[in-house]
């Protein structure tokens, strides 16, 4: 199982990226998480299998879109707005099972190395 993530880079505020994960192996529930230097990870967004439900943090809803093509193993975060508070090392990672809770970072076996993604003011 791999999971491969790309698209991070600099941008201005207000500015927009759209990161991808590609992830092979059978893929069930999915989500983005991120961390900054000194900081813990926290979750950013998920979705289930089927793309059906999605969950995101309140610090990026109505910003974030959380989506995926599971004929292509694909995983994307197309991120709007960009906030300098936006600016993190962004994971992706699937969990192994269905039914669990995809906002927990204890729910997810695989993580992907993680994209840089830097906002300047």
């Amino acid at each position: 199982v791999q999971l491969q993530a790309s698209g991070g880079g600099l941008v201005q505020a207000g500015g927009s990226l759209r990161l991808n994960c590609a992830a092979s192996g059978r893929t069930y529930g999915m989500g983005w998480f991120r961390q900054v230097p000194g900081k813990e990870r926290e979750f950013v967004a998920a979705i289930s299998w089927s793309g059906a439900s999605t969950y995101y943090a309140e610090s990026v809803k109505g910003r974030f879109t959380i989506s995926r093509d599971n004929a292509e193993n694909q995983l994307y975060l197309q991120m709007n707005s960009l906030k300098p508070e936006d600016m993190a090392v962004y994971y992706c990672a699937k969990v192994k099972v269905e039914g669990i809770d995809l906002t927990q970072q204890s729910s997810y076996a695989y993580w992907g190395q993680g994209t840089l993604v830097t906002v300047s003011s």
